[in-house]
């Protein structure tokens, strides 16, 4: 029997998932799970990207310990962070995507490019964090005057591992950086920003074998296998998970909520750019979809008040609170403190407790979601009957039913780890076991 290994980043949990087939069915089993969420520094929201890296190497030993060999591995992370290198040499600080340094940057972007121009090139919505913004604050702060290369970050944790530099597709998506009808970078917006043509080298698509192990790694993890290219982006590795008719929407929700569907090519249109949808990198496919705050609400809410799920959950069938926000209100980005954040937001009829934030919170969610598939059949001309949720937030019963009642689909609730499956699947692939 194969076994693989996924290791599946996200934004605030990080987990090792070995994967292998039995009886035409995937099994997975986690085996290592740890925290990933950024450090507040003097720089701002920065990742402690070394000690990410540890815990990578720990959860391969213990695939390692658990599994008489590990066929192959393959890392996903959240879009549009990086790493800079200066050959084999890190530069630090590992900026964070919600680290307040990009809004003027935007701004500056978008007074040499305008952003309806930026969008008609790479279909990719406006975000102050997208690589783009980022690498244009670090060429403006002369952090790119040393370095050679930038590595997306599951490309970043490959080289960790293999010693192999590689631009991965899909996660090379998620910046604004490509053109999505040639599948290639958009040069000619680049040379515009004056970023080097140097850092922009050869797109490799998922299933792509980088090597094996360096020895020093085989030595600490005691194994060898080889390292492939998944869909690296982890939202595009939860949406190879999910076959879905051409009726059907996917929401990937977790950290934050993906909502969208599977295209043949891009749309890239007034009502698109006026919706603030985008198109990034799948398998084969083009991943059209609106990107709409998460968990992450409800998750800093929960580390603010020390409630558990479980007793959200009792509390929620007390509560016939129903005030909706603004999910994607700017002030929800990285506020200090988000309880305070939402109250903010709800002035006119404040909630009364904790679990009235929580009811509103999913309210909120569930009301963008109506508003952003209504959105989304607008731009196709096409009517949609059911609503496939996969990841963490497929697990709440109370957000699912209130998905359901706002947008009147079928909602087909699938917690799994979708991320995972998908990751997983890409290695199958390039195995031969799986077609």
């Amino acid at each position: 029997m194969k076994y693989y290994l996924a290791i599946d980043l996200g934004a605030t949990s990080g987990r090792h998932v070995v994967g292998y087939l039995e009886k035409g069915e995937i099994k997975l089993e986690e085996i290592h799970r740890f925290k990933t969420e950024m450090d507040d520094s003097n720089d701002g929201l920065v990742w402690d990207i070394p000690r990410i890296f540890k815990e990578i190497k720990i959860g391969i030993k213990k695939a390692f310990d658990q599994y008489e060999s590990i066929e192959s591995i393959s890392i996903d992370t959240w879009g549009v962070d990086y790493v800079l290198l200066n050959r084999d040499k890190e530069i630090p600080p590992y900026y964070a995507y919600r680290n307040e340094r990009c809004q003027k940057s935007a701004e500056k972007v978008h007074n040499l490019v305008k952003f309806e121009d930026i969008y008609g090139k790479t279909g990719i919505q406006f975000a102050a964090f997208n690589t783009i913004y980022q690498l244009y604050d670090d060429k403006e702060k002369g952090r790119l005057e040393n370095a050679t290369d930038y590595l997306m970050l599951p490309c970043y944790f490959v080289y960790k591992l293999t010693g192999v530099k590689t631009h991965e597709y899909t996660i090379e998506s998620t910046g604004s950086l490509l053109d999505p009808r040639t599948r290639h970078y958009a040069f000619d917006l680049l040379e515009r920003l004056n970023l080097d043509k140097k850092f922009f080298t050869r797109l490799i698509m998922p299933g792509h074998v980088a090597g094996e192990l360096l020895p020093e790694i085989q030595k600490e993890v005691c194994g060898n296998a080889k390292v492939v290219l998944c869909a690296s982006h982890d939202t595009a590795s939860a949406f190879e998970a999910v076959d879905v008719d051409k009726e059907s929407l996917i929401l990937s929700s977790g950290t934050w909520s993906l909502l969208g569907i599977k295209l043949k090519d891009p749309i890239i249109s007034k009502t698109s750019f006026e919706a603030n949808y985008t198109n990034e990198g799948g398998v084969g496919y083009i991943r059209f979809l609106k990107n709409i705050m998460g968990m992450y609400l409800t998750n800093r809410v929960i580390e603010e008040t020390g409630y558990t799920f479980d007793e959200i959950a009792e509390g929620l069938k007390k509560t016939n609170y129903s005030e909706t926000f603004d999910v994607n209100d700017p002030s929800l980005n990285a506020p200090k403190e988000m309880k305070q954040a939402i109250l903010n937001l709800l002035q006119k009829n404040p909630p009364k407790n904790d679990f009235d934030v929580f009811a509103s919170i999913y309210h909120s969610m569930a009301l963008c979601y109506k508003k952003s598939i209504e959105e989304l059949q607008k731009i196709t001309g096409k009517r949609y009957k059911k609503l496939y949720i996969v990841g963490g937030g497929a697990k709440n019963k109370y957000l699912n039913e209130l998905v359901e009642k706002y947008t009147k689909l079928k909602v087909v609730a699938m917690p799994i780890e979708a991320t995972s499956l998908g990751n997983i699947k890409v290695q199958m692939k390039a195995s031969g076991e799986l077609k």
